[in-house]
């Protein structure tokens, strides 16, 4: 397949912060949650100009799919290199558990009722404007995006403020891709695809002296989870399963939980093959990693590893994402940024999200936003008591959750559905009337099986402090 040269990019003469304001970010991390909390929708922090441009850190973004959090087993040389020699935050999540929306996230740092991408096919309706690519590549950055990228933007398309890109049309094997704006399919397995796709775009960092941007994302672990062929038949460890797998008794779940059919193998299966899924996603990081040593750029290349939602294995009989319950919206997430100090293998224990990426890498790169930011960068110590959580139903969708919104916090989970639906733009119409509550005391009841809600009387949900919650999430929403 043909490919076309990139375009040059100005360069431009803004820089990071001084290092030394980096190395005390371990200090100050791990005091964050005795910080005051900061409210959801708190401006990323503004970032001073400093070094010339050879001096910014590359960054890589690796961004798997569907991955939920208990799956390290898959991923041992991600847990090696950017576990070991970075940051693991304990605490991440997405802001909305569905592929489209927390992807457009990543991007602007943005919640979705923000960006406007609400469903899977608004993706068109991103303003650009406002991406990190759009913002690193005016400042000189050399950018490249590598497997999928939003769902339903189409493939023919080019692909705004990268210069490099080879997008595929979202499968395993013998895909169709759009490679530098030519379209064709290529045949093999995806992710190695993607691998040597990027490991070429970092080969030039030998002779190109920019600072550059890589976004990875494979298509793993989503389904139909098909793992490379060198390990269909990959032993597994057992799993029996948590609390919530099947959950028996759902009469105080909403009617779509009440309805859903999935069993304990149903989430056996779609976890064994997740896991085979996700072993060429460790593939491709260990080569990333081979490749930034030989290129001698480990030191000033700031990587982060998230996933862009969870996935649930029969909690509550769901086998989806897309629902309130933990294994749908918390994610893998670790960092790694060695000459900034970021690389001795920490914890990290802060409320985090797929919001935060973007003004993170903006921060690292020196850049200061020219529009509006939720989330805030994880450079500095800024800490916030809870996340806004939010999905919304498309018009056209039967059966599965009416659209919702949640207050969480580490302890503590308050959600509303409401009589709303979107349609193929992400425009919103209903009567927006509440229909189902749920309320989970996360330090007692950690796999939400009981809804404290369920058959409560108003003196006990005054006493629980619903209605304290109920107007915090209005606000969220409304911000």
């Amino acid at each position: 397949m043909a490919e076309h040269s990139p375009t040059p990019r100005r360069r431009s003469p803004a820089g990071p912060r001084a290092a030394l304001a980096r190395r005390t970010f371990l200090t100050g991390a791990a005091a964050a949650t005795a910080a005051a909390a900061a409210p959801t929708g708190a401006p990323a922090a503004t970032p001073s100009p400093g070094a010339a441009a050879n001096s910014r850190p590359n960054i890589l973004l690796i961004v798997s799919d569907d991955q939920p959090k208990q799956t390290d087993w898959a991923i041992p040389k991600v847990i090696d290199w950017l576990g070991g020699r970075g940051v693991t935050f304990t605490h991440a999540h997405c802001a909305t558990p569905l592929c489209a929306p927390s992807r457009a996230s990543l991007f602007s740092g943005r919640t979705a009722h923000h960006h406007g991408v609400r469903n899977n096919e608004a993706s068109t309706g991103l303003d650009q404007h406002t991406t990190v690519q759009r913002y690193l590549s005016g400042a000189g950055y050399r950018t490249g995006l590598f497997g999928k990228y939003l769902n339903f933007y189409p493939l023919a398309d080019d692909q705004p403020h990268f210069e490099e890109w080879a997008r595929m049309h979202p499968a395993y094997n013998d895909t169709r891709w759009n490679v530098n704006g030519v379209v064709g399919r290529i045949q093999g397995y995806t992710t190695d695809i993607i691998r040597d796709k990027a490991l070429a775009f970092l080969d030039k960092a030998a002779t190109d002296p920019r600072p550059w941007f890589a976004y990875v994302a494979p298509f793993a672990a989503h389904e139909p989870n098909t793992p490379a062929p060198r390990y269909a038949d990959t032993p597994v460890p057992a799993w029996n399963g948590r609390p919530s797998v099947p959950e028996d008794d759902r009469s105080d779940k909403p009617p779509y939980i009440q309805k859903a059919k999935g069993t304990f193998g149903d989430g056996q299966d779609v976890r064994q093959r997740q896991l085979r899924s996700l072993l060429s996603v460790d593939d491709t990081v260990r080569a990333l990693r081979d490749k930034l040593t030989a290129l001698g750029q480990m030191e000033n290349t700031l990587v982060m590893y998230v996933s862009d939602n969870g996935y649930t294995w029969a909690d509550h009989s769901w086998v989806k994402k897309s629902v309130a319950y933990a294994p749908a919206h918390e994610v893998p997430f670790l960092l790694s940024w060695p000459a900034a100090g970021l690389g001795a293998g920490t914890t990290d224990d802060r409320i985090v999200a797929n919001i935060d990426v973007a003004p993170t890498i903006l921060d690292a790169a020196g850049i200061t936003p020219d529009t509006p930011i939720d989330g805030r960068s994880l450079l500095t110590t800024a800490a916030r008591d809870h996340l806004l959580l939010e999905w919304w139903r498309l018009d056209a969708d039967t059966g599965g959750p009416k659209t919702w919104a949640s207050y969480l916090a580490k302890d503590r989970q308050y959600t509303e559905y409401y009589d709303l639906v979107t349609d193929g733009t992400g425009a919103v119409s209903g009567t927006g009337r509440l229909l189902f509550r749920e309320y989970y005391d996360l330090a007692a009841d950690p796999f939400q099986l009981q809804n404290l809600l369920y058959r409560s009387t108003p003196a006990q949900e005054q006493a629980l402090g619903i209605p304290a919650l109920a107007a915090a999430l209005a606000a969220d929403r409304a911000a």
